[in-house]
């Protein structure tokens, strides 16, 4: 028996005991759970650093890269369901390609961000009018919009081994990953190697966006990097407290959005409830900010 099968059972038993939410005691739901977990802290985390570097743009952009991913990966026979090799490498491919054209070419970020962006929504649309015959119009949906509750055990399979590896490799650089953020040149002096910082960071936002696309969605799947971190930084007078806040606000995002529709029986994706919920926090954190003095001083 897996971890994963030991988690289930035992919270499925606490909520067939009155413990835990009587939606806890389905199988499909604790995955769900187990899936935000996995997923949330490390997208509020790797966010905060998104917002610092100004890229939040580019986590949208591989989003959005991943709906050719799966097209892709449809056409070569991949399992619908989960075609993760042509996932990862195509999105892999994209940030790389994008950040080295970055660096060559001496256009905006912006503007390549968008040529890419452009280039990959038109023959991701052409494929999947190619595929139209052989796909379900419900698994394109999921795909754009999540469907959380489709996740089985492949999936936290990936989910857990790419968010261990994010938060292995974040964790020990990201003061270096901050500084070169804040100042290149005195990165640089300090002796942080700036340029291979900045592709490893582009790895980073690829595997873990599209290692969440099946919970949030292709569409939806960058706002979880951005807006917990936006509503932290109006709410924090430390990096320290930048971070964690980033990440206690992601966490709290995915447990409601997936959650909360499941006890109501709401008609609404798991992607949408997430990132619903976490407009709701950013907008309290807005609202927190212009009624404290401390706040309202500082720069964010």
């Amino acid at each position: 028996m897996s971890a994963f099968d030991t988690f289930r059972q035992g919270v499925q038993h606490l909520a067939e005991q009155g413990t835990l939410p009587a939606s806890l005691a389905y199988g499909f739901v604790v995955n769900a759970v187990l899936a935000g977990l996995f997923i949330g802290p490390v997208l509020g985390g790797l966010g905060t650093l998104v917002v610092v570097k100004r890229l939040a743009f580019f986590s949208e952009a591989v989003g959005h890269a991943a709906l050719t991913g799966v097209a892709i990966g449809i056409l070569l026979g991949e399992p619908y369901t989960g075609p993760y090799g042509s996932l990862f490498a195509y999105c892999l491919l994209f940030g790389m390609l994008l950040n080295y054209l970055r660096n060559r070419t001496g256009l905006s970020p912006d503007t390549l961000i968008g040529v890419f962006l452009a280039v990959s929504l038109a023959m991701g649309a052409s494929l999947l009018l190619m595929l139209s015959g052989r796909v379900n119009i419900h698994i394109l949906e999921n795909v754009l919009f999540g469907s959380v509750l489709t996740v089985d055990a492949g999936d936290l399979l990936v989910l857990a081994v790419v968010g261990s590896l994010v938060v292995a490799l974040t964790v020990p650089l990201y003061n270096r990953f901050m500084l070169a953020s804040f100042n290149p040149q005195l990165a640089s002096v300090r002796g942080v190697r700036v340029k291979l910082l900045d592709y490893l960071f582009v790895v980073l936002v690829t595997i873990v966006t599209v290692a969440s696309v099946k919970v949030i969605g292709a569409i939806l799947v960058g706002a979880l990097l951005i807006i917990p971190a936006a509503a932290a930084r109006l709410l924090s007078l430390s990096l320290r407290g930048f971070f964690w806040l980033s990440v206690g606000i992601a966490t709290v995002s995915t447990q409601m959005g997936i959650l909360v529709p499941i006890e109501f029986e709401l008609p609404v994706p798991s992607g949408a409830a997430i990132i619903l919920t976490a407009g709701a926090l950013f907008a309290l954190a807005a609202v927190i900010r212009g009624f404290t003095p401390s706040l309202k001083g500082h720069a964010g």
